[in-house]
């Protein structure tokens, strides 16, 4: 029987989806057992309350509101699609979804699907020993851990670089994109090639506020944001309403937004792939979605002062007082975590009602199971190792016998155009698998011999004689200045199981220990996963290294 997926009775089990996530990723907050109280007809009692609830409740319904509009939009086109989560502690939002369509059990089968399995599950998040309130890597389906802000554009176009069948459902909090690296990833698009590359689908996150301060988009209006938008190449479109709490009015108005989205994205690469237009110099009207969703959404609308939650900076955090030693606000936390009618959600033994849990996608198209997010392949799959020259046939000339001596052509001898000559040959035998990354520095770094075997890919368009090596097709991604964008692309490429090289001079180098340091915590808590698979290394070349330039200084 076929399923009519915009019909208001398939929309009503969208929302029951999203009410039983967002009953769980409340809930994991204060409570480690007894998760099902209402519906058991079991009275919290103190030892079922964590000592010290700790998490964040403001970013997370409007992300699993999101969540749950893609997967319907997987069921209904049948999409490679995976899910990026930029605002920061986020991670009920992935673990719950997990949860519920199955794929967090088969990774942790002691996390059953039933009273017992969640309640290891919400005693086990924020607590020692646990998971923590980030997506990281202990999370099935997780490839951006939103801890440090800024990087989630930046990783969802490096994933999508030479897969083009995946689509990155990215959620880009209005915090996070204040921060220069964000900010800078709108760009992404002039990179993105539609007929050899997927699509990323860039959702803005505006629910208004940060920690204690209304975001600056929140404040903006929809004429100045969609000029913005449209400056930038995009073509923007709205979720939101004027009634908060009229969720079904969303889900319908989300419903034909993001189905307008997809089909727009398989427009522009089927105008690509088959017409070969937006290879030409025209960048693709990508677009981008802003959805006003009220921070801590459908959560405690007041505390005990009367202050406003709800739609505010206080929804941030921890939404009530509540604790193990302190019980007061537990008739809120009663009445809010039964406001999502659980007992329509889930069977007395902790099972999902099996006509929600039909609405889950199904094997690798659950986003939390799609290969591309664990090294770009199924777990237990063999890497695909790149096609490697012997490098002993690109060496130079240059021994401890002769060395000081000036050989002929001494430029072509430095050691980086050396590297180069071996990086051109790893290109020609990996032409969907490699690529070179950096902020406009490829060519002063001497890695000229790639200019002999491929371009730079730019989608702008190309005036010639003015410009060089720049084309709608190359393995050089180096047309934008900006360390932050050239490593998120890398490291997201390599998380999706292909090889780069990153290089840049060392001072500038720098700019992105951070993103650095915060990969090498990512592979050691993936190294702990046995269902994870391993993952390329990193590769970063810094030059320049000691020397003193006179112009420069030292670096």
């Amino acid at each position: 029987m076929a399923v009519d997926f915009d019909s208001k009775d398939y929309l009503a089990k969208v929302d029951a989806w999203w009410r039983a996530t967002n009953y769980l990723s409340a809930g994991m907050i204060f409570l480690k057992s007894n998760p099902l109280f209402s519906v058991t007809n079991t009275p919290i009692q103190p030892d079922d309350v964590k000592i010290k609830p700790i998490g964040h409740w403001g970013t997370i319904s409007g992300q699993t509101f999101l969540y749950a509009h893609a997967n319907r939009l997987i069921n209904k086109y049948g999409l490679h699609m995976f899910y990026i989560g930029g605002p920061g502690h986020g991670g009920q939002v992935m673990v719950t979804n997990s949860y519920l369509d199955g794929s967090y059990t088969e990774n942790y089968p002691e996390i059953t699907q039933d009273i017992e399995g969640m309640s290891k599950l919400f005693k086990k998040f924020s607590f020692p020993g646990g998971i923590g309130s980030h997506m990281t890597a202990q999370t099935p389906g997780s490839l951006h851990e939103g801890g440090e802000l800024g990087y989630s554009l930046s990783h969802a176009t490096g994933a999508i670089l030479d897969n083009p069948d995946q689509i990155a459902f990215t959620v880009i909090g209005d915090g996070e994109v204040e921060t220069g690296p964000a900010m800078t990833a709108w760009h992404s698009i002039k990179f993105i090639n539609p007929k050899n590359d997927g699509a990323v689908l860039p959702i803005l996150d505006l629910n208004g506020f940060k920690i204690s301060n209304p975001t600056i988009f929140s404040r903006m209006s929809d004429e100045e944001i969609t000029k913005f938008f449209e400056g930038l190449g995009y073509s923007p479109r709205f979720i939101e309403n004027d009634d908060i709490h009229d969720y079904m009015a969303y889900h319908e108005l989300s419903a034909k937004v993001f189905d307008k989205a997809i089909e727009d994205i398989q427009a522009i690469q089927k105008a690509a792939r088959e017409e070969g237009k937006y290879v030409d110099g025209t960048v693709a009207p990508w677009p981008v979605i802003i959805a006003r969703l009220p921070k801590g959404w459908g959560g405690p609308t007041h505390d005990e002062t009367g202050a406003p939650i709800e739609n505010s900076f206080r929804a941030h955090q921890v939404p009530l007082s509540l604790s193990q030693k302190k019980l007061g606000t537990l008739p809120e936390f009663e009445e809010w975590m039964n406001s999502y009618k659980p007992a329509e959600l889930f069977n007395a033994d902790g099972s999902l009602k099996e006509e929600l849990a039909e609405l889950a996608p199904k094997g690798d198209f659950r986003m939390a199971s799609n290969p591309v997010t664990n090294g770009g392949r199924a777990r237990g799959e063999e890497a695909k190792n790149l096609a490697l020259p012997d490098w002993k046939s690109f060496t130079n000339d240059i021994t401890v016998d002769n060395r000081g001596t000036e050989l002929a052509d001494s430029s072509r001898n430095m050691d980086m155009n050396v590297l180069s000559t071996y990086f051109a040959e790893v290109s020609k035998l990996n032409p969907t698998s490699f690529r070179i990354f950096g902020p406009d520095e490829t060519m002063s770094n001497r890695l000229w011999s790639m200019f002999d075997v491929t371009n730079r890919q730019w989608m702008e368009e190309v005036k010639e004689p003015n410009d060089q090596f720049e084309a709608h097709e190359g393995r050089i991604l180096d047309a934008q200045l900006s360390e932050h964008q050239a490593e998120g692309w890398l490291e997201a490429y390599t998380l999706t199981g292909r090889v780069g090289v990153f290089a840049s001079y060392e001072s500038f180098l720098r700019v992105v220990d951070s993103m650095i340091t915060q990969h090498f915590k990512w592979l050691r808590h993936a190294s702990e996963q046995s269902w994870r698979n391993d993952y390329p290394s990193l590769n970063l070349i810094s030059t320049s290294t000691v020397f003193q330039q006179d112009h420069n200084g030292y670096t």
